[in-house]
């Protein structure tokens, strides 16, 4: 199981009232719904590895260099990302008590959560659950392996599964081919502005047609007319150089160097006392005695 933790413990923060705070008033929200989550998520699943997959970088040099707008419009200040400000000091908290768990937490340098996630999945031999709200993962889902997504949209409880089946009926393109989709058509909360007058429709006609990208760009760069909806073909040629660079920001990257770490989901803590320092000064009793309680 792959956990995209920024995906979760945002939907933690605006999931659990800021009211819910330490013994001395710092909100701990974020903190106390990621640890229910992952609760929930073990006691369904029973996945016998977990990689809590970090941000060590949410908007790589590698992406911007191909494609400025990435992520631009989320920018706080300097590349520091846009965070609410209660938010923020919960993040190292939630590093420090996953350590004293025992939960493998793997972010590396340069590189998002998505990519660890890449990395894992695709070097995974057994079965990968991927929990997200992101559906840039989707381009991950992959029947053979098998590897699906538990995408978070309608809560933790009540996860959609995402196969290549649920790609194929909801986009209406090959199960495998999301990412060249997602490539036309564009993800205004990323900054990717996608081909102009591509829509989702006519992505997933052209996808659907060609069977991916690389041949759509091959077709274009051919100059015949077959297979392209009227227009398309102007819309792409004008597109061409970002059609160019796009696939390296939008797919998620398999080769990231993450390092060597026992990912075997802990039956007890790794550190007891540290854990029992970190749930007095946080306040976070309840939730880490139902996770030591499901873990066990």
């Amino acid at each position: 199981m792959l956990l995209d933790t920024p995906s979760l413990y945002f939907r933690a923060f605006y999931g659990v009232p800021e009211s819910v705070t330490s013994p001395d008033g710092m909100p701990v929200n974020a903190v106390r719904g990621l640890l229910d989550m992952i609760a929930t998520l073990v006691r369904q699943h029973s996945p016998a590895q977990v990689v809590a997959c970090m941000d060590a970088d949410w908007r790589p040099a590698f992406r911007v260099a191909a494609i400025p707008s990435y992520k631009a419009h989320r920018v706080a200040s300097g590349d520091e990302e846009e965070v609410p400000d209660t938010l923020a000091p919960q993040v190292p908290v939630i590093e420090e008590v996953l350590d004293a768990l025992g939960i493998a937490r793997v972010g590396v340098a340069g590189y998002e959560a998505d990519d660890v996630i890449g990395t894992y999945a695709t070097a995974a031999t057994t079965a990968v659950d991927i929990v997200t709200g992101d559906r840039d993962l989707f381009q991950l889902v992959d029947d053979a392996k098998p590897c699906r997504a538990l995408y978070t949209v309608r809560g933790i409880r009540n996860l959609q599964i995402i196969d290549e089946a649920f790609v194929r009926e909801k986009y209406g393109i090959p199960g495998r081919a999301y990412a060249d989709f997602a490539t036309l058509r564009g993800d205004p909360s990323d900054g990717l502005p996608g081909v102009a007058g591509i829509g989702e429709k006519t992505a997933a006609a052209l996808i659907t047609r060609f069977g991916s990208l690389s041949a759509l760009l091959a077709a274009l760069d051919d100059g015949g007319a077959d297979g392209f909806p009227a227009g398309a073909r102007t819309k792409l040629a004008a597109a061409r150089d970002y059609l160019e660079v796009a696939p390296a920001v939008v797919r998620v990257a398999h080769d990231v160097p993450v390092p060597d770490v026992d990912i075997t989901l802990p039956a007890a803590p790794r550190d007891p006392e540290r854990l029992v320092a970190l749930s007095e000064k946080y306040g976070l009793d309840s939730p880490l005695n139902r996770l030591l309680a499901t873990l066990a």
